[in-house]
């Protein structure tokens, strides 16, 4: 057991990466998003885990799409930030004194727009050499978090959430 390990319960990280994509059959382009300054901490001992992010932190392609999705999707100074909190409720499973990749599951609350909603998420959490890295994938339905008339068929009704956070 490396004296980080013997040491660490909480994992933090300020440079999670978190992709978004809402690209439907329809879309006359991608409509996808990446973020690199995600702050994600997980608490070993209880499994708590907890991701905070400014909304306006995400980058698109084409800087008009950027605007409209600040502006009119996600009114980003009314609702600056999107956060979850929740729990890994397998965190036991995983031995992170040993290399290897673990399956783990995520229940918690996401809070998009104003919006908290419960989720639950399976995912993997690689050990290798003392580094920590959780990874999951998940969709979420747009209409549960954004309402409007300009969500119409050029928008996948639900949208492609992949998280990655090395922590240090």
């Amino acid at each position: 057991l490396s004296p980080i390990l013997a040491s660490a319960q909480k994992y933090f990280t300020k440079s999670g990466r978190i992709d978004f994509s809402a690209t439907a059959p329809s879309s006359p382009e991608k409509i996808e998003a990446v973020h690199k300054t995600v702050t994600c901490v997980l608490d070993v001992a209880t499994g708590q885990l907890q991701f905070s992010l400014l909304i306006q932190g995400f980058t698109f392609e084409r800087a008009l799409m950027q605007e409209h999705f600040n502006e009119n999707y996600m009114e980003s100074t009314k609702f600056p930030k999107a956060d979850f909190k929740g729990y890994i409720s397998n965190v036991a499973s995983v031995n992170f004194a040993k290399n290897g990749t673990y399956p783990v599951n995520a229940d918690g609350t996401l809070t998009i727009h104003g919006v908290a909603k419960k989720v639950a998420a399976p995912g993997t959490i690689t050990v290798n050499n003392g580094k920590v890295t959780i990874k999951t994938l998940f969709k979420i339905k747009l209409k549960d978090f954004i309402t409007g008339s300009y969500i119409g068929s050029q928008i996948a009704e639900q949208a492609a959430i992949t998280v990655n956070c090395e922590y240090q």
